[in-house]
This record gives C-alpha cells, structure tokens and sequence, in this order.
C-alpha cells in the first residue's frame, strides 16, 4: 500500500508523467458535415473495421473525426448535465487525489477540476489516446494529470487514491468485474467508487429514434451499438453483481437521474450519434459511402419526432456509487 500522499506525487513517484493543463481548446464546425465534407476529413484515414459489421471491440474505437464531433455534438447534448452531477457528488466528500477514468474527452474532468477545491489532485485516465489528446488540448482550469490506461489494468499502485470516478465508460469494458477490482484496488479504505451508466434506450429518445431510423437503411443488418453498449447495461442487479465479483463487499446505491437532451437544431443529435460515437464504425462497416445518408435519415427521423427547429428529448440514466 502506497503512504497518503498527494495522488499526483504519487503518479509521479511511479514514473507516469507531468501534469498538463492546455489553455487552447481545438475550435471546429458544429455544422453538418455531408458525405463529400466526411470523405474531404477522412480523406487518409482508412477505417481498419470496414470488415467487421457488428463487433464489440470496434465499439471502443474512438479515432478518426469521432472525437472531435463527441466533444462538440455530444457532450453539450447528453454528458454535461450528468458530468456536473458526478462532480458535485464527489465534492461531497473529503479528498485529496481523484482518479478519473474512461474521461474521454474531457467533460468530468473540467467539472471536477472547476468543482473540487484546488487541493484535490485529479489524474484522468482513458484506453484511447485520441480522446485524451483531444481532452488535455481542450484544458481544464487547473493543472490535471493525464494518463493513457486501460481501466482493466490499471497502472497505480493500490491505495492511491480516494475516490474513483467514471462517467459513461464501464459499459465499454469487456470484464467489468475485472475494472471493478482495479478500482477497488486503487482505492483508499473508506474510499469511494462512482460511476453512471445509461438506462434503457427507450428512456433515452433521440438514441432511441436514431437506432429505429438507421433499420430502415440498413433492414438486413441494423446498426446496433447504441443499443448494445451505452445503452445495453442498465440493470441492477447485473450492476450488483459484477461489482461483488470485483470484490466491493458494501451493497451500491443506485439513483435514477432523468434530463433534457436539447439542441438547436434536429440534425445536431443525428451528428452526433451517427458521426461522433462508434455507430459510425458499424455504418461505414455497411457501406463507407452512405454515412451521409445515415445521418440525413437519422436527422428526419428526429425532425420528425420532435419537430424542424430546436428539439428536446428525454434522457436517463443510474448513478452507482459504493465505499470500499
């Protein structure tokens, strides 16, 4: 077990690196982008996936243009308002060192680096460096340590930390329990682990319209990643019991958070989900050309549903949090 000392003296103590803090974030269109602009983009990235339609190792491939559009469709779309409740949960708390993992692009660690007091060390960790890249070039208000890691082997020594912290991540890992019991190991006695996952698709409704749209594109092999990742681990007692496995003794708490998902415009959720998650893989997988069409199919869908000028549809997910 690792002495309490500060969590990124620690870090740095095992050889993993400097803080970095960039005060210039990435600026990009939040406009459409067509077939002939996506081809422009990805004009030298080949998409290594194209011969796996529906395999779940491509639903963690955050490359390409994804993370660019996940931070400027997504995050403002569904993630803000769940990565500020995360942050102001854990400010709750008496801590000094913060793990992160899973950051993705960056939307906790921001919270948590504006929300928690500047004493609380933060070390944000994700599997793909892109996102990373892109998360560390965005900044955050204070210095935050940034570390490639993969969540089922962490690169910490045991006790580091007080409280672990993952929003929208462990639904992507392939042996929950084997996370689980690298966060439980990470953790301090009398820390805490928190994590949201979504609920249902059907409670989440431009997920919902976009899985429901893209089946009449594609009737004989529907892209189904919504449904099958972010969306597709929302029960509890399964929750429960990966989190046993993974050695949590404690029994979790689980809450029920519901929100508005809005958007200026009818065609930003179709963007985003057909653009700036890995359903982007499974489409082009069917057909590279047809990702415009996708999105165009998707975005009518949604106009819709919920009209042709600015929407706002229902979102929810769980919020899971257990002591050690």
């Amino acid at each position: 077990m690792r002495g309490h000392y500060c969590c990124c003296e620690a870090v740095r103590a095992q050889g993993y690196g400097a803080a970095q803090a960039s005060k210039n974030p990435l600026e990009f269109s939040s406009g459409f982008l067509s077939a002939e602009d996506l081809a422009d983009y990805d004009r030298n990235q080949t998409p290594w996936w194209a011969s796996r339609m529906s395999n779940p190792d491509t639903d963690k491939v955050f490359t390409g243009s994804i993370p660019e559009l996940y931070e400027s469709h997504l995050v403002p779309l569904i993630f803000e308002p769940y990565a500020a409740d995360l942050a102001e949960r854990l400010a709750s708390n008496s801590l000094t060192c913060v793990l992160e993992i899973a950051a993705g692009t960056g939307v906790v660690t921001r919270a948590l680096a504006s929300t928690l007091p500047d004493g609380v060390s933060i070390v944000a960790t994700d599997l793909n460096q892109p996102m990373l890249d892109h998360a560390s070039a965005l900044g955050t208000k204070r210095a935050v340590e940034w570390r490639q890691a993969d969540a089922m082997q962490l690169p910490f020594h045991d006790g580091t930390f007080d409280a672990v912290v993952c929003q929208f991540g462990v639904m992507f890992f392939p042996e929950k329990s084997r996370a689980y019991s690298e966060a439980r190991r990470v953790l301090r006695p009398g820390g805490i682990f928190i994590f949201n996952v979504w609920d249902r698709i059907e409670e989440n409704e431009f997920a919902d319209a976009v899985t429901t749209a893209l089946a009449t594109l594609f009737p004989e092999d529907p892209p189904r990643f919504l449904a099958r990742t972010p969306h597709g681990y929302y029960n509890h007692e399964t929750i429960r019991r990966d989190l046993a496995n993974g050695g949590f003794s404690a029994s979790p708490e689980i809450s029920t958070l519901a929100a508005r998902s809005r958007a200026e415009s009818f065609r930003i959720p179709a963007i985003a989900y057909c653009q700036g998650t890995p359903l982007r893989n499974e489409i082009e997988a069917r057909d590279a050309s047809r990702l415009g069409d996708a999105t165009d199919i998707a975005a009518e869908a949604i106009a819709q549903r919920f009209g042709r000028g600015a929407v706002d549809g229902k979102i929810q997910a769980y919020i899971v949090s257990i002591d050690t």
